[in-house]
Protein backbone atom coordinates (compact mmCIF):
# COMPACT_ATOMS: atom_id res chain seq x y z
CA UNK A 1 0.00 0.00 0.00
CA UNK A 2 3.08 2.24 0.83
CA UNK A 3 4.45 1.72 -2.52
CA UNK A 4 1.47 3.00 -4.18
CA UNK A 5 1.01 6.05 -1.95
CA UNK A 6 4.91 6.58 -2.89
CA UNK A 7 4.30 5.84 -6.88
CA UNK A 8 1.02 8.26 -6.92
CA UNK A 9 3.30 11.13 -5.12
CA UNK A 10 6.29 10.57 -7.62
CA UNK A 11 3.76 10.83 -10.28
CA UNK A 12 2.65 13.82 -9.25
CA UNK A 13 5.77 15.43 -8.77
CA UNK A 14 6.89 14.21 -12.09
CA UNK A 15 3.71 15.68 -13.59
CA UNK A 16 3.95 19.19 -11.58
CA UNK A 17 7.77 19.96 -13.03
CA UNK A 18 6.39 19.38 -16.41
CA UNK A 19 3.88 21.62 -16.26
CA UNK A 20 6.00 24.19 -14.66
CA UNK A 21 8.60 23.30 -16.88
CA UNK A 22 5.60 23.70 -19.86
CA UNK A 23 4.98 26.62 -18.54
CA UNK A 24 8.19 28.12 -18.46
CA UNK A 25 9.12 27.30 -22.38
CA UNK A 26 5.61 29.07 -23.18
CA UNK A 27 6.41 32.31 -21.31
CA UNK A 28 9.53 31.99 -23.16
CA UNK A 29 8.36 31.66 -26.24
CA UNK A 30 5.59 34.34 -25.85
CA UNK A 31 8.55 36.46 -25.14
CA UNK A 32 10.09 35.71 -28.27
CA UNK A 33 6.64 36.40 -30.14
CA UNK A 34 6.07 39.71 -28.70
CA UNK A 35 9.81 40.65 -29.85
CA UNK A 36 9.00 39.39 -33.19
CA UNK A 37 5.96 41.89 -33.00
CA UNK A 38 7.99 44.86 -32.19
CA UNK A 39 9.95 43.85 -34.90
CA UNK A 40 7.76 43.33 -37.94
CA UNK A 41 6.57 47.03 -36.30
CA UNK A 42 10.34 48.96 -36.59
CA UNK A 43 10.69 47.95 -40.02
CA UNK A 44 7.36 48.95 -41.12
CA UNK A 45 8.35 52.02 -39.27
CA UNK A 46 11.76 51.60 -40.93
CA UNK A 47 10.68 51.54 -44.35
CA UNK A 48 8.17 54.31 -44.38
CA UNK A 49 11.14 57.30 -43.47
CA UNK A 50 12.50 57.01 -46.77
CA UNK A 51 9.06 58.08 -48.19
CA UNK A 52 9.02 60.59 -45.95
CA UNK A 53 12.68 61.42 -46.87
CA UNK A 54 12.02 61.58 -50.45
CA UNK A 55 8.40 63.88 -50.04
CA UNK A 56 10.50 66.45 -47.79
CA UNK A 57 13.74 66.68 -50.23
CA UNK A 58 11.78 67.94 -52.96
CA UNK A 59 11.27 71.08 -51.07
CA UNK A 60 13.14 74.30 -52.21
CA UNK A 61 16.21 74.93 -49.51
CA UNK A 62 14.63 72.33 -46.69
CA UNK A 63 17.07 72.26 -44.15
CA UNK A 64 19.30 69.48 -45.13
CA UNK A 65 20.75 68.81 -41.81
CA UNK A 66 17.35 67.73 -40.20
CA UNK A 67 17.21 64.74 -43.21
CA UNK A 68 20.25 63.71 -42.38
CA UNK A 69 19.86 63.37 -38.75
CA UNK A 70 16.60 61.59 -39.69
CA UNK A 71 18.31 59.19 -41.96
CA UNK A 72 20.85 57.98 -40.10
CA UNK A 73 19.12 57.32 -37.12
CA UNK A 74 17.29 54.91 -39.06
CA UNK A 75 20.66 53.49 -40.41
CA UNK A 76 21.34 53.00 -36.62
CA UNK A 77 17.94 51.73 -35.62
CA UNK A 78 17.79 49.36 -38.04
CA UNK A 79 21.38 47.92 -37.42
CA UNK A 80 20.70 47.73 -33.89
CA UNK A 81 16.98 45.67 -34.31
CA UNK A 82 18.77 43.13 -36.78
CA UNK A 83 20.76 42.24 -33.55
CA UNK A 84 16.85 40.53 -32.40
CA UNK A 85 15.93 40.10 -28.86
CA UNK A 86 19.24 40.12 -27.32
CA UNK A 87 20.24 43.52 -28.23
CA UNK A 88 16.63 45.14 -26.62
CA UNK A 89 18.41 47.92 -24.49
CA UNK A 90 20.70 49.22 -27.56
CA UNK A 91 17.27 48.97 -29.58
CA UNK A 92 15.24 50.90 -27.00
CA UNK A 93 18.38 53.84 -27.20
CA UNK A 94 18.36 53.85 -30.98
CA UNK A 95 14.63 54.15 -31.77
CA UNK A 96 14.07 56.69 -29.31
CA UNK A 97 17.30 58.87 -31.03
CA UNK A 98 14.92 58.29 -34.66
CA UNK A 99 12.01 59.45 -32.84
CA UNK A 100 13.65 62.21 -31.40
CA UNK A 101 15.16 62.93 -35.46
CA UNK A 102 11.19 62.44 -36.57
CA UNK A 103 10.00 64.69 -33.83
CA UNK A 104 12.51 67.46 -35.20
CA UNK A 105 11.62 67.00 -39.17
CA UNK A 106 7.90 67.79 -37.99
CA UNK A 107 9.29 70.52 -36.15
CA UNK A 108 11.06 71.76 -39.03
CA UNK A 109 7.89 70.78 -41.53
CA UNK A 110 6.08 74.08 -39.29
CA UNK A 111 8.31 76.31 -41.62
CA UNK A 112 7.11 74.72 -45.04
CA UNK A 113 3.11 74.92 -44.95
CA UNK A 114 2.89 74.14 -49.02
CA UNK A 115 4.91 71.22 -48.09
CA UNK A 116 2.97 69.77 -44.79
CA UNK A 117 -0.11 69.89 -46.47
CA UNK A 118 0.80 67.86 -49.67
CA UNK A 119 -1.06 64.79 -50.14
CA UNK A 120 2.40 62.40 -50.30
CA UNK A 121 2.85 64.13 -46.54
CA UNK A 122 -0.25 64.01 -45.18
CA UNK A 123 -0.79 60.02 -45.85
CA UNK A 124 2.99 59.58 -44.93
CA UNK A 125 2.25 61.04 -41.51
CA UNK A 126 -0.77 59.77 -40.61
CA UNK A 127 1.05 56.20 -41.39
CA UNK A 128 3.64 56.91 -39.31
CA UNK A 129 1.31 57.91 -36.61
CA UNK A 130 -0.57 54.63 -36.85
CA UNK A 131 3.08 52.53 -37.27
CA UNK A 132 3.99 54.49 -33.64
CA UNK A 133 0.53 53.39 -32.24
CA UNK A 134 1.47 50.36 -33.16
CA UNK A 135 4.60 50.06 -32.38
CA UNK A 136 3.65 51.47 -28.28
CA UNK A 137 1.26 48.52 -28.32
CA UNK A 138 3.62 45.81 -28.97
CA UNK A 139 6.54 46.84 -26.57
CA UNK A 140 3.36 46.92 -24.14
CA UNK A 141 2.76 43.76 -25.02
CA UNK A 142 6.25 42.44 -25.30
CA UNK A 143 7.16 43.96 -21.52
CA UNK A 144 4.13 41.89 -20.24
CA UNK A 145 5.59 39.12 -21.65
CA UNK A 146 8.52 39.76 -20.21
CA UNK A 147 7.03 40.21 -17.19
CA UNK A 148 5.51 37.03 -16.93
CA UNK A 149 8.45 34.82 -17.86
CA UNK A 150 10.54 36.60 -15.07
CA UNK A 151 8.05 35.74 -12.82
CA UNK A 152 7.44 32.45 -12.93
CA UNK A 153 11.17 31.69 -14.04
CA UNK A 154 11.84 33.23 -9.91
CA UNK A 155 8.79 31.89 -8.32
CA UNK A 156 8.48 28.74 -6.75
CA UNK A 157 8.68 25.64 -8.12
CA UNK A 158 9.96 27.20 -11.55
CA UNK A 159 13.24 28.53 -9.75
CA UNK A 160 14.22 25.25 -9.44
CA UNK A 161 14.32 24.55 -13.31
CA UNK A 162 14.86 27.96 -14.16
CA UNK A 163 19.19 26.91 -14.94
CA UNK A 164 17.92 27.16 -18.67
CA UNK A 165 15.87 30.10 -19.13
CA UNK A 166 17.83 33.37 -18.37
CA UNK A 167 16.23 36.39 -17.20
CA UNK A 168 14.61 38.60 -19.92
CA UNK A 169 15.15 42.46 -19.84
CA UNK A 170 12.34 44.97 -20.31
CA UNK A 171 12.22 46.86 -23.43
CA UNK A 172 12.75 50.52 -22.43
CA UNK A 173 12.07 53.93 -24.89
CA UNK A 174 13.60 56.55 -23.38
CA UNK A 175 10.34 59.11 -22.15
CA UNK A 176 12.25 61.54 -22.92
CA UNK A 177 11.91 61.18 -26.93
CA UNK A 178 9.97 63.04 -28.48
CA UNK A 179 7.31 60.78 -30.59
CA UNK A 180 5.85 61.61 -33.78
CA UNK A 181 3.42 64.20 -33.84
CA UNK A 182 -0.38 63.93 -34.14
CA UNK A 183 -0.96 63.72 -37.67
CA UNK A 184 -3.30 65.97 -37.48
CA UNK A 185 -1.05 68.64 -37.08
Amino acid sequence: MIEIYLLVGLALLALLLILVYNGLVRARNEVENSWSQIDVQLRRRHDLIPNLVATVEGARDFEQEVLREVTEARSRAMTQVSGGISQAAAVGMAESALSTALGGLFAVMENYPDLKSGQNFLALQEELASTENRIAFARQAFNDAVALYNTRRESFPGVLLAGGFPRREHLQIDPTARAVPDASV
